[in-house]
């Protein structure tokens, strides 16, 4: 057996270690499900196969009693990275962030991967800090919304953007749906808006992240004209959403964005 390699990264349920040649290894904690890691594997070659820009996955394997899926090894940083290392490069970042988003827009995928309405329907049901006037009115205000048979990543930010020396690299797919492509770019709005609402944000890096989410926003629809009034339609029901997430200091700024757009909502 490869002996682990250094270990590249540590996140809340695995460590990222080196590999074989051109491989990392994804060594998952025990209380992480074995049925977990397949469905990972399994979401990742999907949309890997339908050739949005993605790491190859390959096997899963056994090391050290932990179970671990080995992927292809990616040069480079992240953009979330690069983006704290370069301020002044944040209008590029945000456009080449709109262009990948585009171009996986683009994509349209088999039923095989999760539909996005009933994901979205779980969480929000799951939103405990929800008001229940507000989370009837979001679910209500999701079923008048249009589906979609679009690769939807369900958590687009520059964090999951590896920036290789050939073409940018989506990472991070175990929320990816089939779904409406204007609800993940709501989620992506409500992923940087609600980080610049964030109690914990300085006054500073809140107006960076309004001038990212700005100059993103409008390439966006630049390069996939027309459904303004429809992504803000959305905004509301995504920001309810991630109510289910459990994150305290954003709960305050997510139930009033749910609020906002929701007039059946007290």
């Amino acid at each position: 057996m490869t002996a682990l390699g250094e270990v590249l990264a540590v996140g809340r349920t695995a460590e990222i270690y080196a590999w074989h040649e051109g491989q990392v290894l994804k060594l998952f904690h025990n209380w992480f499900s074995l049925e977990n890691i397949q469905y990972e594997q399994r979401l990742n070659r999907l949309v890997h196969e339908a050739g949005v820009p993605s790491p190859q996955v390959g096997e899963i394997v056994r090391v050290d009693g932990r179970n671990g899926l080995v992927y292809e090894r990616l040069d480079g940083d992240s953009m979330g990275s690069l983006l704290r290392q370069q301020p002044g490069r944040v209008l590029v970042f945000a456009r080449r962030t709109a262009e990948l988003q585009a171009r996986m827009h683009a994509t349209a995928i088999s039923l095989e991967l999760p539909a996005q309405r009933a994901r979205l329907q779980r969480k929000i049901a799951a939103a405990d800090p929800l008001p229940a006037a507000v989370k009837q009115a979001a679910l209500t205000a999701l079923e008048s919304l249009p589906d979609g048979d679009r690769v939807c990543h369900g958590d687009f930010h520059p964090g999951n953007i590896q920036m290789t020396s050939g073409d940018p690299v989506i990472i991070d797919w175990i929320d990816a749906t089939r779904g409406n492509p204007l609800a993940d770019v709501a989620r992506t709005s409500v992923l940087a808006l609600g980080a610049a609402g964030s109690t914990q944000t300085s006054g500073g890096v809140k107006v960076f992240l309004h001038l990212f989410h700005a100059a993103y926003l409008r390439h966006y629809f630049r390069l996939r004209p027309g459904g303004q009034a429809e992504y803000r339609r959305w905004l509301p029901v995504v920001a309810a959403a991630r109510l289910s997430e459990n994150i305290p200091e954003l709960e305050n700024w997510l139930i009033a964005r749910a609020r906002k757009g929701l007039p059946t909502g007290p």
